[in-house]
């Protein structure tokens, strides 16, 4: 069963290419959604999919890359997935 976990990241996760790594952990685990920034220097993102999957890619979010310092990953869990068919960076 699909489900969906909404992300919001903070710490130094602007400008040090975290984007481009949680596409990577999505495309590795096979999940669906999006990432975007948020103006209050935060990030935010969506992953649906198997949430098994979902948990160990938060997991992944949460000890990030060496240029990222995460304080935060807050996670709501949502029941209605949107049936993304990709994992997108929103500008």
């Amino acid at each position: 069963m699909k489900v969906r976990a909404h992300l919001f990241i903070s710490g130094k996760v602007q400008g040090v290419g975290y984007r481009i790594f949680m596409s990577e952990v999505a495309l590795t685990h096979d999940l669906t959604g999006w990432v975007m920034n948020v103006p209050d220097t935060r990030l935010e993102a969506v992953f649906e999919g198997n949430k098994k999957a979902i948990k160990t890619a938060i997991k992944k979010c949460a000890e990030g890359i060496p240029s990222a310092v995460v304080t935060s990953v807050d996670v709501i869990w949502e029941e209605n997935p949107e049936n993304f068919t990709a994992f997108m960076i929103r500008y």
